[in-house]
């Protein structure tokens, strides 16, 4: 009887370990092991919120950083060391609001600050904008915003200055190829 409960206790301490070993050591090993970028087919991409784009060439999607949605949507490309990202959002205001409300979203980030003059920019398919540029440590970029339909399109693209130059020719006619097409 006693060696029963003994086996019975040895079985369980034993299932215990096994599965606290699997959490520990084997769930992170799997997320390792799949990949938080990944590569892309085709000349468009479905950003979300009726949003597309044309990613610049040699461009990777984030996954990890990226959400497709209906009403809410963010994406991030990464090229080379380049980040690119754009966000879909709900906004009901005029484009002055849309890019103050970018404009305090980059200045609240440690050491974030924009610099010199705002301008305006159209894409390609005649969506209207602001754009300009900020500075962080070791690292420059650019942003834009849009109105579309009831949703802003928020652009941020940073990188180490050399790299963004190298980087910036495919940058700029991705952002110029952005177009809405309404809810979907």
């Amino acid at each position: 009887m006693v060696a029963h409960r003994l086996v019975r206790n040895l079985a369980g301490a034993v299932a215990v370990l096994a599965t606290l070993l699997t959490v520990v050591f084997g769930l992170p090993a799997l997320n390792r092991a799949v990949p938080t970028d990944r590569s892309l087919a085709g000349p468009r991409y479905d950003v979300g919120a009726g949003v597309t784009v044309a990613p610049p060439p040699g461009a990777r999607v984030d996954a990890s950083k990226t959400r497709p949605g209906s009403e809410r949507a963010t994406v991030m490309f990464l090229v080379g060391d380049v980040r690119y990202l754009i966000v879909v959002q709900p906004f009901d205001g005029p484009i002055g609001e849309a890019a103050e409300k970018l404009r305090t979203k980059i200045k609240a980030t440690q050491g974030y600050q924009v610099t010199g003059n705002e301008g305006g920019i159209r894409t390609t398919g005649g969506l209207a904008g602001v754009a300009g540029g900020y500075t962080a440590p070791g690292r420059s970029g650019r942003y834009a915003v849009f109105l579309a339909g009831e949703h802003s399109i928020e652009v941020t693209v940073s990188g180490a200055q050399l790299e963004l130059q190298r980087e910036l020719a495919g940058i700029d006619g991705s952002i110029s190829s952005i177009t809405y097409g309404g809810d979907r």
